[in-house]
């Protein structure tokens, strides 16, 4: 499997966040350690695997789709 590994900055450039926030808010409470980002060879330094990410965001966006209908009641897409 080819992956796209990115580092907080190139993450940032693609998702539209502030590097700060990817690290303070979204790292190991959205963005998990194993699953969407690595620690090669035991290191400091962090990749993103870009396809879960987006996998997950497109995933999260699509089951998050609801429509208020007319009669009060909502319609979950």
């Amino acid at each position: 499997m080819n992956n796209t590994y990115l580092t907080t900055e190139e993450l940032a450039g693609r998702i539209k966040y502030d590097a700060r926030t990817i690290r303070q808010c979204l790292k190991d409470s959205v963005l998990l350690e194993g699953k969407h980002y690595i620690r090669p060879f035991g290191g400091r330094k962090i990749l993103y695997i870009w396809e879960i990410i987006e996998e997950d965001m497109l995933s999260s966006a699509q089951s998050n789709l609801t429509i208020p209908m007319a009669n009060g009641a909502v319609w979950h897409g």
